[in-house]
């Protein structure tokens, strides 16, 4: 599961900011989890539920956002929304899309105390 992976660099993410704006917790994160980046959110948030005792996310709100994937379809030179990498183009049925959003994992903001 490369989920417990993942937030454990959330959680180094949160401590290097930590150590350098101290803070005592953080009381709400809103991560940003896209469509394309290949994380299932309930496996995400159970490992950042897993390791959160004893360290500074213990008793945080945990909130994933969800974008939309979309990708450039080089047949039609069009921008189109799929919601998976297998998808075909929704216009012309073709398959060589290039991922132009959704595919990232980010922290977008926190409310520390």
């Amino acid at each position: 599961m490369h989920e417990l992976s993942l937030a454990g660099g959330i959680l180094r993410v949160l401590e290097q900011t930590r150590a350098r704006d101290p803070f005592e917790r953080v009381t709400h994160l809103r991560l940003e989890a896209g469509a394309l980046c290949g994380v299932e959110m309930a496996s995400l948030r159970f490992a950042l539920q897993a390791i959160a005792p004893d360290t500074c996310l213990e008793g945080a709100h945990i909130e994933i956002d969800e974008p939309p994937g979309s990708a450039w379809c080089l047949p039609c030179g069009q921008n189109v929304a799929i919601t998976s990498r297998l998808d075909p183009c929704p216009l012309c049925g073709g398959y060589q899309l290039q991922p132009t959003g959704g595919t990232e994992l980010r922290v977008v903001d926190m409310q520390v105390v």
